[in-house]
């Protein structure tokens, strides 16, 4: 069975990272968004995969990450595979970064996933994390700019 490493990149105004898969028949979930991430090449561990494929899609070296949940995919994807799911926060915007594969790089909220066509079970994905409650969330300062002594 395949095995892939995917990222829940998240830039630092707390939107995920996401890019538009090319628009060519040949290519599984043609035009759908999808994660950072990709195929592990032979004698690589997902952790390897998930660091290549940051540099190779997006020019990132990528320092950090948590891993988030393993899905076996049976149905629903393109064929059988093992999805091996991180997420990390970086200093940047997606405007930052440039796209190598793929038609183009957007960062969302979580009140937005909705609109959007994910390949595969992405949106499932995305869903189960929201669950857990993982997005990071804007830190709020207002308390402590009204702390007076």
């Amino acid at each position: 069975m395949k095995q892939i490493a995917q990222i829940l990149l998240f830039d630092r105004n707390h939107r995920l990272i996401i890019y538009l898969r090319d628009d060519k028949p040949e290519i599984p979930f043609a035009n759908h968004w999808d994660l950072i991430g990709g195929h592990l090449e032979e004698g690589e561990t997902p952790e390897q995969a998930v660091v290549r494929e940051a540099r190779e899609e997006i020019g990132l070296e990528l320092r950090h990450w948590k891993f988030f949940r393993r899905y076996e995919c049976l149905n629903g994807d393109a064929y059988p595979n093992t999805k091996f799911i991180y997420h990390a926060s970086i200093d940047c915007l997606a405007a930052d970064l440039t796209l190598f594969e793929g038609q183009r790089l957007i960062a969302i909220g979580p009140e937005e996933r909705f609109k959007f066509r994910f390949a595969n079970i992405l949106g499932a994905i995305l869903e189960d994390f929201v669950a857990a409650g993982i997005w990071p969330r804007p830190v709020d300062n207002s308390r402590a700019n009204n702390f007076h002594r």
